[in-house]
C-alpha cells in the first residue's frame, strides 16, 4: 500500500511538471533570447491581426527573423536568416555545397531558398517546446548564418 501512495505522489509530481511546461510564456523567452543575442538596440517586433508575433534583430553581419504563430501547441517558431540573393554564380556548385552543409553541420536548421533567397532556416511546433529549444533555434540559426553569409557570398554572390 505504501508503494501505491509513493507512486501516486510521483505521479502529482510528473503532473505538476507537465504543467509548468505547458505554461511557458513563449513570447517572453523569445524576447529574453533576442535581447541577449542582438546588437546596436537592433531588435524589433511587430504583432500580426491573426495573434501572432514577428521580430527581426541585428547578428554580427545578418539580420535574424523570428516568427511565433501565435501559442497554442500546434502553432509553430519560425527561425531564419537571409545568407546570400540569388542568381548566383555557379549555382549547381553551390547546390552541392549547401546540401553538404545540411548534412555536417547545421544542427536543428538547415539551408533553403526562400524567394530567391538562400536562408538559413529552422521551424518547430510549441507542443512541448522548453526555453532552452527556444534559445538553441534562434542561437543556431544566428550563427550559422553569421558564420556563413560573407564566405558564400564571396565565392558564390551575384551571378
Amino acid at each position: 500500500m505504501t508503494n501505491y501512495q509513493e507512486s501516486l505522489s510521483d505521479n502529482e509530481f510528473v503532473n505538476e511538471l507537465i504543467a509548468e511546461t505547458t505554461s511557458i510564456n513563449h513570447v517572453e523567452v523569445i524576447e529574453n533570447v533576442i535581447d541577449t543575442l542582438e546588437q546596436d538596440d537592433s531588435a524589433m517586433v511587430s504583432h500580426t491581426s491573426e495573434g501572432g508575433y514577428f521580430w527581426k534583430f541585428k547578428y554580427g553581419s545578418v539580420e535574424v527573423f523570428v516568427q511565433l504563430t501565435g501559442k497554442s501547441d500546434e502553432d509553430t517558431i519560425t527561425v531564419w536568416s537571409v545568407v546570400l540573393k540569388l542568381p548566383a554564380k555557379d549555382e549547381p556548385k553551390l547546390m552541392r555545397h549547401l546540401l553538404e552543409l545540411n548534412c555536417s553541420s547545421t544542427f536543428e536548421a538547415r539551408f533553403g531558398i526562400i524567394e530567391n533567397q538562400v536562408v538559413v532556416i529552422s521551424t518547430r511546433t510549441l507542443a512541448e517546446l522548453s526555453p532552452g529549444e527556444v534559445s538553441r533555434l534562434i542561437a543556431i540559426v544566428a550563427t550559422i548564418a553569421d558564420d556563413n553569409d560573407e564566405a558564400l557570398q564571396s565565392e558564390f554572390g551575384a551571378a
